[in-house]
């Protein structure tokens, strides 16, 4: 098992530059096809802006969007060929970015966005991150939106609850594991006397018919919250990578996000790998 497809979302944010790199570095490692996709879906003004404005507001919002998109473009082209990376693959879509990376995700292996979604052009909103992970169906890695990570998955932490999400979690990140120099396996709870019944020790069994070493780490997040101590003893271990189910659901148009995964995404200060 091995990543052979790595999609990346490519927009005309700023530290699009550094999700950019930490994609490039993966497909590089893993020997992939590196896949930029960037989507672009020009706001509708109300109808009775359009009756006053015309058709033309769209025209000119779709000429802008192309514009942008063979900037961006042009710029995917340059920054993976300074690298060296010959295999990869350009998409632009006039569609919403949620809906049009969850479509080209079915046909790759892992996904790569950036933390906040707050983009400087409005293409994406804040809880872009949420809404894709909760849908994609593929495993999606959070690049933070502050700092440089010139190596991702060589300590690794993974928060362990013998959730549904969780185990996917781990599965999904199997190709980060068997190559990482140090996995640590980390069962907190969010109460005392809850999940009394989670076993670190078939996790680890299950680690390592995959050849994939660990060390258990357990945990109390009582006092500071689960998504707080996570992040705590990440710094403490130097981990570079931390994987964890992400835990929510849709209700309307609100997306209800656990309260450790939501800790984590506003808040990460490494590499996230979640899967739902």
């Amino acid at each position: 098992m091995s990543y052979k497809t790595i999609l990346v979302h490519i927009n005309s944010e700023k530290r699009c530059t550094a999700r950019l790199e930490v994609a490039i570095q993966l497909a590089k490692k893993y020997d992939a096809c590196l896949v930029g996709l960037h989507a672009f879906f020009p706001y509708t003004p109300p109808g009775y802006i359009m009756a006053h404005m015309g058709a033309e507001i769209i025209a000119a919002q779709q000429q802008a969007a192309t514009e942008s998109m063979s900037q961006t473009g042009e710029a995917f082209r340059k920054q993976t060929s300074a690298a060296g990376l010959e295999n990869k693959e350009w998409h632009t879509a006039h569609d919403d970015p949620v809906s049009a990376l969850s479509l080209q995700a079915r046909y790759a292996d892992l996904i790569v966005i950036g933390q906040s979604g707050i983009a400087d052009d409005s293409e994406v909103n804040k809880v872009f991150p949420e809404r894709l992970i909760l849908v994609a169906g593929r495993p999606v890695l959070v690049v933070p939106e502050i700092g440089d990570f010139p190596c991702v998955g060589k300590r690794i932490i993974i928060a362990w609850n013998a959730s549904r999400e969780a185990a996917r979690a781990v599965t999904n990140a199997i190709p980060f594991l068997k190559m990482a120099d140090k996995v640590y396996v980390m069962a907190v709870q969010s109460n005392a006397g809850e999940n009394e019944n989670i076993s670190t020790e078939q996790i680890v069994q299950y680690l390592s018919r995959h050849d994939v070493g660990v060390e258990v780490e357990e945990s109390h997040g009582v006092e500071i919250g689960v998504g707080n101590e996570l992040l705590s003893r990440a710094s403490d271990l130097s981990a570079d990578l931390l994987v964890m189910g992400c835990y929510g659901h849709s209700r309307v148009r609100e997306w209800i996000l656990g309260g450790a995964t939501r800790t984590i995404l506003e808040s990460m200060t490494i590499p996230v790998l979640m899967s739902h």
